[in-house]
């Protein structure tokens, strides 16, 4: 018992210095504004890979033809991933120079041995695409009217302020918005928290992690590491394990761009049981990551909740020797979440969240304990109407 009271206590101190080095990360990294001057140069090519998104694709698309980035420079390729609904007349709809659909069906021979449907959706719409910066977004999100200038501004920029190297590949946050329940406020600000973790790892060069929902990166990089060759096999991680593989072959040229009007909107899931395939579906491509680190900092957050976990149903039989260390990992976790989520609340203008930030705390112990275990031992979900395996 000695030695797994230590081990707790371990536990939460190095939850608390991973914490610290998040925060310490995040704001040291400089907020990028469209230069006064910008004039942007750069061909990008949009893409939306989408599986029966009816529902959601129209406002997708019209919120990206009401950039303020000319229209000239970019165009909107949506993939349909063998929709079964009238997502490609919706798109066709639209009748603009700059918006086209592509089926998969038409690029995908034998469908039975496809296992990576996006990737391969990403990757043959990139073939078909005319831009030299490839951005993506999902068919589900809605972009500010900025967005595409603060992406561009940053990338033609960097080579000025990084050794006249430009940046390869750029992160970009991703939040939820109009939350109906406290089920997907804590989402939301489990998510915030998201955001400041993938922007300090990628500042400080110890984590590469990103969201598919708003990348940006160099076509012609795409094709120097050969694209999705070596992670197809996994169903996920077009975002995070394209990724890994850029950083390791451009360790300089990764970024993160930090600006809140840069910041792409997408609604919280509503009910527990999609919401957990979804996050195992994350989850699942983890035994793919390419930097050990990331592997060590998620292993030691996991077991630090496992253990609060199990501390909680340990505490009736050891109460005395349990108790003191339980109030200990619930204290010091909720006081550096508490200082950490604020900070993310105040720059991404949702302060609101705060007001449930204890049940959030609740949310996100059990949370983080459940789909870790899920993600590396079922590896199994159903998502988009498609079983994946």
């Amino acid at each position: 018992m000695e030695y797994y009271i230590y081990i707790s206590c371990f536990l939460g101190v190095a939850y608390v210095f991973i914490m610290l080095r998040y925060m310490e990360g995040w704001n040291a990294i400089p907020q990028w504004e469209v230069p006064s001057d910008f004039s942007p140069t750069t061909k990008v090519s949009i893409l939306i890979p989408a599986r029966n998104e009816s529902a959601n694709i129209q406002s997708c698309i019209q919120s990206i033809l009401n950039q303020k980035y000319p229209s000239s420079l970019f165009e909107i390729i949506v993939i349909d991933d063998h929709s079964i609904d009238n997502t490609a007349e919706l798109v066709q709809a639209f009748q603009k120079p700059n918006v086209r659909v592509l089926f998969l069906k038409d690029y995908v021979k034998n469908r039975s041995k496809l296992k990576a449907f996006k990737k391969k959706a990403i990757e043959t719409a990139i073939a078909e695409s005319s831009g030299d910066l490839i951005v993506t977004t999902d068919a589900d999100c809605i972009v500010p009217v900025d967005w595409l200038n603060l992406i561009v501004s940053f990338y033609e920029r960097s080579g000025e302020k990084n050794t006249g190297q430009q940046y390869k590949f750029i992160a970009a946050p991703v939040n939820f918005y109009d939350e109906q329940s406290l089920f997907e406020k804590c989402q939301s600000l489990d998510f915030i928290g998201m955001m400041g973790v993938t922007g300090a790892g990628i500042h400080r060069l110890f984590m590469n992690m990103c969201n598919g929902a708003n990348l940006a990166y160099e076509k012609k990089a795409f094709y120097e590491v050969n694209g999705f060759e070596g992670i197809d096999q996994v169903a996920s991680g077009d975002d995070m394990l394209l990724m890994q593989k850029m950083a390791k072959q451009f360790p300089h040229q990764i970024a993160f761009l930090k600006n809140q009007k840069a910041t792409v909107l997408t609604k919280a899931i509503g009910d527990l049981k999609p919401f957990t395939q979804q996050r195992i579906r994350w989850a699942s491509k983890s035994g793919s990551y390419q930097e050990f680190q990331i592997l060590v900092i998620l292993a030691m957050v996991f077991f630090f909740c496992v253990s609060i976990v199990l501390n909680v149903f340990l505490l009736p039989f050891f109460f005395w020797k349990i108790g003191w260390v339980l109030l200990f990992q619930v204290l010091i976790k909720s006081i550096i979440d508490y200082f950490f989520l604020g900070q993310m609340s105040q720059f991404f203008e949702r302060r609101d969240l705060m007001r449930i930030f204890f049940p959030a705390q609740v949310f996100h112990i059990i949370y983080i304990a459940v789909i870790g275990f899920l993600g590396n031992v079922k590896k199994e979900y159903r998502w988009k109407g498609r079983d994946v395996k």
